[in-house]
């Protein structure tokens, strides 16, 4: 396994006291940058190379050269954190040792989040970006004051409706203290721009909505030195710069050109390089950077090392997504109306196989979540089964009202929220859903479900589109899981009702879902081999419904009883259970609930379940606690 190579901050200093033109100061600096977000990326194991690299000519310009002491800079894209980072480290405002340690506990986090130092916004969820720096600006001048904010979007993100919400008014209110860049690489998270929602006359747009535009290479630093001096010189309107990119700029293999048509897809949006494309990026990358330092007299770059990161071993883990998109094609083999819907996460959400077996029933709807929703309930209202599709971080909240008003006309609807859940952490809180329960809990008509692995996702699935007349919600679990229970011989869900998954007549815990069930059942083990303590671990994988008689008859025979959510204990289903426990009168039970407490930590999985204390050795502690209290 090769090492990990970056530039260290001697290298980047020695390059921003270059006695050379600014044009080729900004491309070394940017060229080492791009060094040092492949390493950032491939030692964290995920990150976003493509859209790192397209910014980071515009990114490392601003920062170099037209950032004031006072200045505001943000990306409202979140996708591209590695490069904004790393541009940061290279000028001194985050500590170089925060190199190593993106994506992890206390290090950087997977999208800009506030609690890093001279990060001036949260961002991730798109389309957010003019509001904020409309806000800023509002609140500067109450405050007498007057600086630059300049504010990165990406061209998927205007497919959001709030981007075009907030134009306008900036104009009537004439903030040229704002300017947007559009970083146009042409590419969104699965495919063309173009293909999904062709953006058109970028420029006469903004003209329409009273902004001054002009439009660029955004990787050419005379036509950027050129724009941001003229931009200066315009007064009364908020100004924008369309700058045209390449996705994945720096490395042949990885721009849009290397490839394959057949393929139909960017493969360097998501994800870490592997050894082979990690090595030829850095070796592609330090040839240019040398062949800069070669061109104007100066010593080549000397990178350092570090070792690799091993990898866990993952053999046997449970993945539901795969399994998921198998069972999907499945049912809509046997209904013809079955129509899937994506946001731009094809890839993630599985549906490839779907597109490729039903391109006519296949409808890809870009990053417009409201305008997903209703066109699938228009569907439903005209006799289709739409199967909606979305991170569910974004899919629960962002067209909540628009699935509210599907609910009304009493259609059938299937939301599927993938990346479900408080893992994957590397991402960051943008992306952790876990408030996705108590945002459709009290939607009327809907289901709200979680399989607890592979073996159980086939029968949810076709109970929610063959079994039952309501709408449903199908969260899933992108992460691999270690799932090692079976369920019973014969299983069938019914609503409502939960199936035991490990036995004990000291407590009860009632769960749900890959990742927090194996936590639950490994506690068991320990509080049983350890302590002599019985702990039954109870499947129940409805959301927002429990059978009453059901519920009842469980926990009879126990007097402490444990909820345990992948999702914020307000809001989750430990808060139903609690309830209705109430409203049985189930004096006896005493009710524990676990789950999210605090806005999710940023890191790896293991770092973020230790620090939420819902890992096993924590459960373990915890139950033992309860239980031995409740004895005394």
């Amino acid at each position: 396994m090769t090492d990990l190579s970056y530039a260290p901050f001697d290298e980047l200093l020695r390059v921003r006291n270059l006695k050379t033109d600014g044009e080729t100061r900004a491309e070394l600096f940017a060229t080492l940058s791009r060094i040092n977000t492949l390493y950032m990326i491939a030692r964290a194991g995920s990150g976003h190379i493509g859209s790192s690299f397209s910014c980071m000519d515009i990114v490392s310009w601003l920062y170099l050269n037209e950032l004031p002491p006072d200045g505001i800079f943000y990306s409202s894209k979140g996708h591209d954190a590695p490069a904004v980072y790393s541009v940061m480290i290279g000028m001194g405002l985050l500590k170089f040792d925060l190199i190593h340690a993106l994506r992890r506990e206390g290090g950087l986090p997977g999208h800009p989040d506030v609690s890093t130092p001279n990060v001036r916004t949260n961002t991730g969820s798109l389309g957010m970006g003019i509001s904020k720096a409309k806000g800023m600006a509002q609140a500067d001048r109450l405050q007498n004051k007057m600086q630059p904010i300049y504010v990165l979007t990406g061209d998927g993100e205007l497919q959001e409706g709030q981007f075009w919400e907030s134009l306008q008014s900036a104009a009537n209110l004439e903030f040229d203290e704002i300017t947007a860049i559009v970083d146009h690489n042409k590419i969104q998270s699965d495919t063309y721009v173009s293909t999904v929602g062709d953006l058109g006359d970028l420029e006469k747009k903004f003209q329409s909505f009273g902004w001054h535009a002009a439009r660029i290479d955004g990787h050419d630093f005379g036509a950027l030195r050129d724009v941001f001096s003229e931009l200066k010189k315009v007064k009364g309107k908020p100004k924008i710069v369309i700058a045209d990119t390449v996705k994945g700029k720096g490395v042949s293999f990885m721009e849009p050109a290397a490839i394959r048509p057949e393929d139909n897809l960017y493969r360097f949006h998501s994800g870490a390089p592997d050894e082979n494309a990690y090595a030829g990026g850095l070796a592609e990358l330090t040839e240019s950077a040398n062949r800069l330092f070669r061109k104007i007299g100066a010593p080549e770059l000397k990178l350092s090392s570090s070792p690799r990161p091993q990898k866990a071993s993952i053999e046997g883990f449970h993945r539901l997504i795969p399994v998921y998109s198998k069972e999907l094609v499945k049912q809509a083999e046997r209904n013809p109306k079955i129509v899937a819907l994506d946001a731009d996460l094809m890839l993630d959400c599985g549906l490839i196989p779907f597109k490729n077996r039903f391109p006519e029933r296949f409808f890809e709807c870009g990053i417009a979540e409201q305008d997903m929703v209703s066109q699938a309930g228009a569907m439903a209202l005209k006799g289709l089964l739409p199967v909606v599709h979305s991170f569910a971080c974004f899919l629960s909240t962002r067209p909540n009202e628009q699935i509210y008003n599907n609910a009304t006309e009493k259609t059938k609807i299937l939301y599927v929220g993938s990346l479900a859940g408080l893992l994957p952490g590397g991402p960051g809180n943008s992306h952790q859903s876990v408030r996705d329960i108590s945002a459709l809990a009290a939607v009327p008509g809907l289901i709200l479900v979680e399989p607890s692995g592979e073996e159980e996702l086939p029968l949810i699935l076709d109970y929610c589109l063959n079994e039952t007349s309501e709408s449903g919600y199908l969260r899933l679990v992108s992460v691999p899981c270690d799932v090692r229970y079976r369920l019973p011989k014969g299983y069938r869900p019914e609503l409502g009702k939960g199936v035991a998954l490990t036995e004990g007549r000291d407590a009860v815990l009632f769960g749900y879902g890959p990742v927090l069930l194996p936590q639950a059942c490994e506690a068991a083990r320990i509080l049983s081999e350890k302590h002599g303590i019985g702990l039954m671990v109870v499947n129940l994988p409805w959301l927002n419904r429990v059978d009453a008689a059901w519920l009842k008859e469980t926990v009879k025979d126990y007097s402490t009883v444990f909820t345990l959510d992948n999702h914020y204990i307000t809001g989750g289903q430990g808060e139903m259970i609690s309830s209705r426990l109430a409203e049985l009168g189930l004096s006896h039970a005493r009710v524990r609930r676990f789950g999210v407490e605090t806005i999710p930590v940023c890191g790896q999985n293991d770092e973020v379940l230790r620090a939420h204390r819902l890992d096993a050795d924590s459960l373990a502690r915890e139950i033992l606690s309860a239980v031995r209290g409740r004895k005394n």
